[in-house]
């Protein structure tokens, strides 16, 4: 990514800023735990399988539902699998971390005069977990949520309602997400500045493959 380009345009353009939230601002790891080995165990104990049956039948529910709203409906997988996802959160909550540098990235945004809104999949009770963790609420000026806007950020009718609940416009907009779907869904819309996330989780070490321009570090991003 040429990052002098995008610093000079977020800087000196865009007006609005579109931030995911899981695996863009905070560290995916603690997803990735919660939901491949903490989900998985409770469900083991709690209908006497082993864990990697357990691991197996809920992959399968997951796979099952990725890309459409319940994906991220915190309410929805409570009642699916029978346990208590919000009170399964808390036990884990000292694993909840943002990226580096994102609250440098947040507080120089608000510096520059610039609207900053939390554009996520994420169900309302676990948007409110995560910012009250992390403090890091206090830097948008607005959240909008898949739910509301009645599509994931994958469809396109997602950023159909978003444009028209925020009044961005597309040349001077910036979207940030950790998801190569999501992020092209943006960009096919017509977003002028999309920036992908890589190293979504800390414990990734991959390169990457995708089109778009990226990010490891949001210090790539500051002026």
């Amino acid at each position: 990514m040429n990052s002098g380009v995008i610093r000079k345009a977020l800087w000196s353009e865009i007006t609005h800023v579109l931030l995911d939230m899981d695996g863009t601002l905070i560290d995916k790891y603690f997803d990735d735990y919660f939901w491949r080995h903490l989900v998985p165990e409770k469900y083991a104990e709690k209908h006497g399988i082993t864990f990697g049956a357990a691991k197996e039948r809920l992959f399968v529910k997951y796979k099952a539902r990725e890309g459409t709203l319940s994906w991220t409906n915190i309410d929805f997988w409570s009642e699916q699998l029978e346990l208590d996802i919000p009170a399964l959160n808390e036990q884990v909550r000292h694993l909840l971390e943002a990226h580096p540098h994102v609250e440098d990235f947040l507080t120089a945004l608000r510096i520059h005069k610039k609207q900053v809104i939390l554009a996520t999949n994420a169900h309302y009770k676990t948007i409110a977990f995560k910012m009250k963790h992390t403090e890091l609420g206090k830097y948008f000026d607005k959240v909008i949520m898949s739910s509301d806007m009645g599509y994931p950020k994958e469809d396109e009718g997602f950023w159909i309602n978003a444009q028209r609940a925020i009044g961005f416009i597309k040349d001077t907009t910036l979207f940030i997400d950790d998801t190569m779907e999501v992020a092209q869904s943006a960009a096919r819309f017509g977003i002028k500045y999309v920036l992908v996330k890589h190293m979504a989780s800390s414990m990734e070490d991959s390169e990457y493959t995708g089109t778009l321009p990226y990010i490891n570090d949001f210090n790539e991003l500051l002026p």
